[in-house]
């Protein structure tokens, strides 16, 4: 894991891609943006841009933290780790128009030095829950973790995810796949290509991706449907107790 040598903010247009081998296989495509940007320098766009991007501390963590970096330092500090004021880059989507769904943040940390130190992986489900994944990658961004939060009505909380999450630079790649049992039941991937954070490039990537955030949500709900119409089995959803550092 390398730091990226990518200027921020940049934007990323994206291919989002999720596929199910079973028991009902299932595949489909989404095309939206995210946001690359260091978390104390988000981007200053004109005031006529700011309901298309708004980076807030309570869309993140506990949500109750007064910045971005506190909140995410909260959750570190609860694990023993100091960024010691270390460089943090995020991979997200904006709050757009009042509105905002992340599946997935990603959050790359580097101590005071510049070397890598961790990533956390932070998770919403459509039940308005969070969790937060601390990962200690190997130099090429792969890590291996248990699966420990209630993500889609049709897999239980067992399992693990193997993702592979390298630092953006020209090009976005990230994939995400479930292990269980000795299968491989689900597959997530995010690939994307960096433009410049500028009001036309944001202007461009919103005539595109009007209200990105609600399109995924609701795509989401209705491949949901379609699964659930076609016999899969809605899981229980367990009490997700608050982790440490995300009060």
């Amino acid at each position: 894991m390398t730091p990226s040598t990518v200027a921020v903010p940049a934007l990323y247009r994206c291919v989002v891609t999720h596929v199910r081998d079973g028991p009902v296989r299932h595949a489909f495509h989404h095309r939206t943006y995210l946001w690359f940007l260091d978390i104390d320098r988000p981007p200053r766009l004109p005031r006529p841009l700011h309901p298309l991007a708004r980076f807030e501390a309570r869309d993140h963590f506990g949500g109750t933290a007064p910045t971005l970096r506190g909140g995410l330092e909260r959750f570190l500090a609860a694990r023993g780790l100091d960024l010691d004021g270390g460089r943090v880059t995020m991979l997200t989507a904006a709050r757009v128009f009042g509105h905002v769904f992340n599946p997935l943040t990603l959050y790359w940390c580097h101590d005071a030095a510049g070397a890598p130190l961790c990533i956390v992986a932070e998770v919403h489900n459509t039940y308005g829950e969070r969790h937060c994944h601390l990962l200690h990658p190997d130099a090429d961004g792969r890590a291996y973790v248990p699966k420990e939060f209630y993500v889609s009505p049709f897999f239980p909380v067992d399992g693990a995810y193997r993702m592979r999450l390298p630092e953006p630079d020209a090009r976005l790649r990230i994939s995400v796949r479930l292990e269980r049992r000795g299968t491989r039941p689900f597959l997530a991937t995010v690939h994307g290509d960096r433009t410049r954070a500028t009001p036309a490039g944001l202007l461009r990537a919103a005539a595109c991706h009007p209200w990105p955030t609600l399109a995924v949500s609701a795509a989401i709900r209705v491949h949901g449907l379609w699964l659930w119409a076609r016999g899969l089995r809605v899981r229980p959803r367990p009490h997700h107790p608050v982790q440490k550092g995300m009060q």
